[in-house]
């Protein structure tokens, strides 16, 4: 149901692993989404995450209809705000930057949980699906507000009003994702972004994600202030060695790119 794999050092793969299902999330699927992302949020060897699906067909199909049809109260899911019933806010709660490698399909609750991540790379098979309105259900996991934030209003109500799939390609046109690569190339192409994220300090990582997530929830006046007040703190800490040291550093990368 769920694949949790350390291939590289700092670095955790998810799997969701119900591809016969179209790797939907049912109410056990989301439990272990939520158990796994708090454990490695918490364990000191892992820096990155990649969350992935099974398969080439989906990333996620959402919520499990199948079961929630069979569950008088399994339609609380949608509006669920606890980590172990809503996965997007699973993913949101993790300190640690969580790379999104979509597979095949995102639908509704699905594409919520794809729009949680911090980078998203898709193969060219990925497509995303906000279905909320024809299954007559109103998100509840942050779509209406984080996909006009991230494409904008009018091209969200595009796709949230209609239904309608947008392609990997005019995904990356439209600024939703960071790449597109080949079906056999994503998981190297997410492997290599995730190992050169895990290069960095893992307290960097932590402190860096949380100062740019906390600060777009802000206006510009206030995230520059955010900004100064964590830098003062956090610069103070940092010695001229340090900087020396971590400078020839970044200059042997430099010569070796």
């Amino acid at each position: 149901m769920l694949l949790i794999e350390k291939p590289l050092d700092g670095v955790a793969v998810v799997t969701l692993n119900r591809p016969e299902a179209m790797n939907a999330l049912s109410k056990a699927l989301r439990g272990a989404l939520s158990r796994a992302i708090t454990g490695l949020d918490q364990d000191p060897e892992v820096r990155v995450i990649i969350l992935t699906g099974a398969g080439e067909r989906a990333f996620t199909a959402g919520l499990d209809l199948k079961e929630l049809s069979t569950d008088p109260l399994g339609m609380g899911a949608a509006n669920a705000t606890s980590a172990d019933e809503n996965p997007a806010q699973a993913v949101l709660s993790c300190s640690k930057p969580i790379i999104g490698a979509i597979n095949g399909v995102a639908i509704t609750g699905g594409f919520e949980v794809a729009l949680a991540c911090d980078v998203l790379i898709c193969s060219t098979n990925a497509r995303f699906a906000d279905t909320h309105a024809r299954v007559g259900i109103t998100p509840g996991w942050g779509l209406s507000q984080k996909l006009s934030r991230a494409i904008g209003p009018y091209r969200a109500k595009e796709l949230s009003l209609t239904g309608n799939f947008l392609d990997a390609a005019k995904a990356y046109e439209w600024g939703l994702i960071n790449r597109i690569v080949e079906p056999a190339d994503l998981m190297p192409a997410a492997l290599q972004l995730a190992a050169q994220m895990a290069d960095i300090d893992g307290d960097m990582l932590v402190t860096y994600k949380a100062m740019i997530d906390d600060g777009y929830d802000l206006a510009m006046g206030e995230g520059l202030q955010l900004e100064h007040d964590r830098s003062v703190v956090h610069n103070r800490q940092v010695t001229p060695e340090m900087v020396a040291e971590r400078r020839a550093a970044v200059q042997a990368r430099g010569r070796n790119q």
